[in-house]
This record gives C-alpha cells, sequence and structure tokens, in this order.
C-alpha cells in the first residue's frame, strides 16, 4: 500500500515535471521568435515612459551589455505572454486529474479564460497603472530639481515585475475554480471573510500605488474587488453537490 501511495506520487512529480518543461519549451520558442522583432516591442513597452518624460529626454545605457540583455529581458516578457495559452494548457492537464465530473472535459474554456484573465491583467497594468506610476515618479524628480536618467536595465526589471504581477492577479476567478473543485474553499467561505478581503485589498491597492490620492488606490482596489465578487460567483457556480 505504501508502495502505491509513493508511485502514485511519484508519477505526479514526474507529470509537474513533463508539464513544466513543455511550458518552458514553449516560452523558449516564443521568446527566440519575438527577439527578432525586439526593437518594436521594446518602443511598445517603452511606450507608458516616453509619454511621461519631458521633452528631449529618454532612458539611458550605463554599461556595454545592458542594450543586449534588455533585448532578452523584452524578448522574455513577450514570449511568456504570447505562450501564455500553451502554459495555461499545461497547467491544466497537471490539474485535470484531481476534477472530477463535467469539468474535467472544459480545457478550452479553461485555457481562453485564463489566457484573458492574464492578459487583461497585464493590458490593465500597461495602460492604467504604469502612466500613474511613471507620471507620479517623474514628478518627484521634478519637486527636487533634478532631471531623471533612467537606466535601460532598471525600467524594464520595473515593466517586467509590475505587468507580470498583475497578469497572475487576475488569476483570481480561475484559482477560485481550481480551488472549489478540489474542495479547500467554497463560496460561503469567501462570501464570510468579504469583510477582510476588503481591508487586505485596500491595504495592498495603497501598498502598490505610488501616490496617497484616493482616486489613484480606487483605480487599484475596483478592479480587485470586481474580481473578488466574481470569484464569489464563481464559487457558487462551480461548488460541490451537497
Amino acid at each position: 500500500m505504501a508502495s502505491d501511495s509513493y508511485l502514485t506520487f511519484t508519477e505526479h512529480l514526474e507529470e509537474l515535471r513533463s508539464c513544466l518543461l513543455r511550458a518552458l519549451a514553449a516560452v523558449v520558442v516564443a521568446s527566440v521568435a519575438c527577439y527578432f522583432f525586439a526593437d518594436a516591442i521594446f518602443g511598445f513597452m517603452v511606450a507608458p515612459l516616453k509619454q511621461i518624460l519631458p521633452p528631449g529626454q529618454n532612458l539611458i545605457g550605463t554599461s556595454v551589455t545592458e542594450a543586449f540583455f534588455t533585448e532578452i529581458k523584452v524578448s522574455f516578457l513577450a514570449g511568456v505572454l504570447f505562450s501564455s495559452p500553451f502554459i495555461f494548457y499545461e497547467v491544466w492537464r497537471f490539474i485535470r486529474p484531481g476534477l472530477i465530473g463535467s469539468e474535467s472535459r472544459l480545457v478550452i474554456p479553461f485555457v481562453l479564460s485564463a489566457t484573458l484573465f492574464f492578459l487583461g491583467g497585464a493590458y490593465f497594468c500597461y495602460r492604467i497603472v504604469l502612466p500613474v506610476a511613471f507620471s507620479y515618479f517623474i514628478e518627484q524628480y521634478g519637486t527636487l530639481g533634478v532631471t531623471p536618467a533612467i537606466r535601460l536595465g532598471e525600467y524594464f526589471t520595473f515593466f517586467f515585475r509590475m505587468v507580470l504581477a498583475f497578469g497572475l492577479t487576475f488569476e483570481l476567478p480561475i484559482i477560485t475554480f481550481v480551488l472549489v473543485r478540489l474542495g479547500v474553499w467554497d463560496h460561503r467561505f469567501m462570501r464570510r471573510s468579504f469583510r477582510y478581503a476588503v481591508i487586505v485589498i485596500f491595504i495592498l491597492a495603497a501598498f502598490l500605488t505610488p501616490t496617497p490620492d484616493i482616486i489613484n488606490q480606487l483605480l487599484l482596489a475596483l478592479p480587485m474587488l470586481l474580481l473578488y465578487i466574481l470569484s464569489i460567483g464563481v464559487a457558487y457556480i462551480w461548488r460541490k453537490s451537497e
């Protein structure tokens, strides 16, 4: 009996390893393809900062290899975004054995929904959050009477972390579906925890928002609240039979 359990556990580990390797291969292939368009992608990614910078100012490079490694970062982030459907397909392949009933056949809705939420979160960060953040940060240079000279590598490290963080945050309804079907939590628990969730969400919004302005904090907190409410609906619809 112990041997069977051990074999089952090792099989799960082997499946996880296989899924990770296939997802990584997809990211690598997409990143290599994106490298040939790194200049155009670079222009798109740097646009939120360029529209805030004073005329005549631009990003600066301070090392011989910084431009090359920035192109690698740009290609990798674009590769993750473009290969996200395949990544979520591999996620589905791994969690599918733990699902029962008709939901085990919802591969296409799962992959499409997870991809749309992930890309939607990344786009929300790009279009809403980053312009607000950069506007505040650049304004602080002006109050000190200092001309900003922002390094290329530092900008894309910040950009990379923010975009991926918001993309993953927007996966809350998808994560809720999986956890509900696995029996980890249910809609009742989420409803009872709503007041605490509101507090946590506004604390996170205050932490992530670069300005103390309540309007900017609401720009971050309201989408998170809507995602949490949507997740309660997801948990109710996909609740297990009682």
